[in-house]
């Protein structure tokens, strides 16, 4: 257990029994910078096999919030608890990659990271991206890189995936593929997955809860129930959650990229629906 230590006012610790299973638990985060309250009594704990999404505006805190989970950030109060041993994978908000220097998919996932290549053939091939291992970074479009920064975030085999922004720059179709990728990534591996996004619409549906941070947490809950609270239509307005297209998904079988249900689950579901012998 790892604790930090406020400059003033520490949060009093909370010790219930799904804190204490949880990969990695905060309490009470309060953050002040010139002046500016940027956090203020923040609670999010993320534990295995779930996506918790953290939403707001901009000006919320949410890449500050990040900062201090992360341990790259120390918050004036509060206590910050991770799992002996945790290992998180992060894929950052912005990579700063110079298209001017030669740099292959393969390298990029290496830097910072010692990997032989069986093990960056295993991530790129779990992330669809296979056939990009010999392609300059530079040339990757919008969603094949998103895909390989996935794949350096998954090549430490993470407890917890920390994704800012993971559909940045992607369109619509290939963001909702993207969240369907990190969605199979979880059922796979079985880690906890914290999700920043702006992109209310796709994000919700795939998480399992949503945070809505306003500096403070707002509201907290299933999508479904996050949608309908009076904070978060006040921070975005009613009519993101009347068309909200929140849904469940079980995992109960696998995709092709595409989306469609492939294998033995789509011959099962057809036989259940009377479309198969």
């Amino acid at each position: 257990m790892t604790e930090i230590a406020p400059r003033e006012g520490k949060a009093e610790a909370r010790t219930d029994g799904s804190d204490r299973q949880a990969l990695i638990a905060a309490h009470g985060i309060g953050l002040v910078r010139s002046g500016r309250v940027i956090l203020e009594g923040v609670d999010i704990a993320i534990h295995a096999g779930e996506i918790v999404t953290l939403i707001g505006p901009n000006g919320a805190g949410k890449t500050s919030l990040v900062r201090i989970l992360l341990g790259l950030e120390r918050p004036d109060s509060g206590e910050l608890r991770r799992r002996r041993g945790l290992r998180v994978g992060y894929l950052p908000q912005r990579f700063s990659v110079d298209p001017a220097i030669p740099l292959s998919v393969a390298r990029f996932l290496t830097l910072g990271v010692r990997a032989g290549a069986a093990a960056i053939e295993t991530v790129l091939d779990e992330v669809g991206a296979a056939h990009l291992a010999d392609s300059q970074v530079s040339t990757l479009s919008g969603g094949e890189f998103q895909r390989v920064a996935l794949a350096r975030a998954l090549i430490g085999k993470p407890d917890l995936l920390v994704l800012d922004e993971p559909v940045r720059g992607v369109d619509f179709t290939g963001a909702a593929a993207l969240y369907g990728l990190i969605g199979r990534i979880r059922d796979t591996h079985g880690c906890g997955v914290l999700l920043v996004s702006h992109d209310l619409h796709v994000v919700m549906g795939a998480s399992d809860r949503v945070v809505c941070l306003n500096r403070h947490v707002c509201c907290s809950g299933q999508p479904r129930q996050v949608a309908r609270h009076p904070d978060y239509v006040r921070l975005f307005g009613p009519e993101p959650a009347e068309v909200l297209g929140v849904y469940r998904h079980e995992h109960d079988h696998a995709h092709d990229l595409d989306g469609s249900v492939c294998g033995a689950a789509q011959d099962a579901r057809e036989a259940e629906e009377g479309g198969g012998p």
